[in-house]
């Protein structure tokens, strides 16, 4: 290793803005089982999935309506 790295000519990450942040959920295990199998249907990671719809959800602003029966 060198003793002195130079850092004055570095650049900010431009995908920091895309980084992942880790938090805890609790979920039915029928919600989770249904994005599972959805998952492997899809060929992607199961957490993959459930952050593509969120973010989906998010972006077009969609509203959950709630009814209580």
């Amino acid at each position: 290793m060198r003793d002195h790295y130079d850092f004055s000519n570095s650049v900010k990450n431009p995908y920091a803005k895309k980084l992942k942040k880790q938090v805890t959920i609790r979920l039915d295990e029928d919600t989770v089982e249904y994005f599972k199998a959805l998952a492997d249907d899809k060929g992607i990671p199961y957490q993959s999935l459930i952050n593509l719809y969120l973010r989906d959800c998010a972006q077009s602003h969609r509203d959950l309506k709630m009814e209580w029966q």
